[in-house]
């Protein structure tokens, strides 16, 4: 894991940070200056998940007049791997949309970092409260050896427009955006779990990376953790004109998978 985040915001301390936020801002940017992102991230979390295994945590970004979005991060505060998704974009982009399946091992703040091309870097945080299951220690809900059989199986699947919820916050993000469905069987396992019949722990393995190229070009480099949910779903936008699609995912273990699919003309 990357070196993590305390920052100074020009603005009044979030609402719901503490010691652990504190901790992991200064880690990841140190003293860099954390602005206020009402207005550029729109961040939809439940206010209480109904499954802590699988908990859907989504943002829409919008760049300020002339910016570019270079990289988002998820921060689950509070659960074991904080840092719990990072979007690189090798194609910086003035709009981005990502939702993904994760697990929230206990309440927390989650906040979302969006850094710009020119430095800039605008947060955003809600808090989840969950049913107190534990998420990552929970045993798997399928056999580990059952798992393996399907393990880095991808479905693709994209859709001409993103959802509204948040989106209608940030006007006319949608446009000319289409949402790529990445839908992963891996059972992701934290190192947390404990197999239900020998009673010994299940050896960590997760999705590191997922590597999606548009048209041939690389476009965004999403990095997994433990926090990602079993057979995960990672949703993002692409750019409308898009014409084909290529995800390669890598998981701890070293197993690497591939897709690709063809998109439709508007």
């Amino acid at each position: 894991m990357k070196p993590l985040a305390l920052v100074l915001c020009l603005t009044a301390l979030p609402a719901w940070a503490g010691e652990a936020w504190d901790s992991v801002r200064y880690q990841l940017y140190g003293e860099r200056v954390l602005l206020d992102g009402a207005g550029v991230i729109a961040l939809d979390a439940p206010y209480r998940t109904d499954n802590d295994a699988r908990t859907r945590i989504a943002a829409q970004i919008a760049a300020p007049t002339g910016g570019r979005i270079g990289k988002v991060t998820v921060v689950l505060d509070e659960n074991p791997m904080p840092v719990s998704a990072v979007f690189v974009l090798n194609q910086p982009q003035p709009r981005f949309f990502f939702d993904t399946t994760l697990r929230i091992n206990g309440p927390t703040p989650v906040h979302v970092v969006a850094e710009m091309t020119d430095g800039r870097l605008f947060v955003t945080e809600a808090f989840v409260k969950t049913s107190g299951q534990g998420a990552c220690a929970a045993p798997p809900g399928t056999d580990p050896e059952a798992a393996l059989a399907t393990l880095g199986d991808m479905v693709l699947s994209v859709g001409d427009t993103l959802p509204g919820g948040a989106a209608a916050r940030l006007a006319g993000l949608a446009e000319r955006l289409r949402r790529l469905d990445v839908d992963i069987s891996h059972p992701s396992h934290s190192g947390m779990q404990m197999d239900q019949i020998t009673l010994l722990f299940i050896p960590m393995r997760y999705v590191e990376r997922v590597e999606i190229d548009t048209d041939a070009g690389g476009y965004v480099e999403m990095t997994g953790s433990i926090s990602l949910s079993e057979n995960p779903q990672v949703s993002l936008s692409v750019p409308g004109a898009t014409r084909s699609v290529d995800v390669t995912m890598t998981d701890t273990k070293g197993t690497v998978t591939a897709a690709h699919k063809d998109l439709a003309g508007f």
